[in-house]
């Protein structure tokens, strides 16, 4: 079985990025992360054959990371170190990685299309995984922030765990950029499926 070398290609970048803004933002330099995603999605649309609808499905996905992140933040169950753009709002390497995220979807996550369920399993224990990950690389080890890297603080006193990624957002999101093309419009914002 080949492998198609954009696939390769977007999953070394997607791990860099991660890197990126777990390790800045849990030291200081959360530009660095934001930054080294900028770099990332600039060329991950760059090599996208239709990359109009490609960043608007990333621009949807850092939406929803921002309300998400910035509900948590609201809320208290969540503080970060350093990368806020204002008071009760996610600082911009978590948005940055939302919009991270989006460029694997019709890529290196392209296999979740069409199937909701399995995308749905994928986002609550992928969310997760990524929280604790991203501890373990930051100065606080027994805490994670929500699509990786390190908070200050990570209460789980409201009765759910808050460093679940939200379920229904890959299901969501794949099933926007999915195989069901010929349910939409041909100026669908949602890229062909691949």
């Amino acid at each position: 079985m080949k492998v198609d070398p954009k696939i390769l290609l977007n999953i070394a970048a997607v791990q860099l990025g991660w890197f990126a803004c777990v390790l800045g933002g849990a030291n200081g330099l959360a530009l660095t992360g934001t930054l080294t995603v900028m770099v990332v999605v600039g060329m991950h649309l760059a090599l996208a054959r239709r990359p109009g609808p490609e960043a608007l499905l990333i621009a949807v996905a850092a939406t929803i990371g921002l309300a998400w992140d910035s509900m948590l933040v609201a809320l208290g169950l969540m503080s970060y170190p350093s990368g806020s753009f204002a008071p009760g709002l996610a600082p911009h390497w978590i948005v940055a990685m939302w919009a991270l995220f989006a460029t694997s979807l019709n890529l290196s996550m392209s296999w979740l299309k069409g199937r909701p369920r399995l995308a749905a399993l994928f986002g609550a224990v992928g969310g997760p995984l990524a929280y604790l990950s991203g501890a373990r690389l930051g100065p606080h080890p027994a805490a994670a922030g929500p699509a990786g890297g390190a908070p200050e603080r990570l209460r789980d006193d409201a009765g759910a765990s808050p460093c679940a990624r939200l379920p229904g957002v890959e299901p969501c999101l794949t099933w926007g950029c999915g195989s069901r093309r010929s349910r939409h419009s041909p100026s669908s914002p949602w890229p062909a499926g691949c």
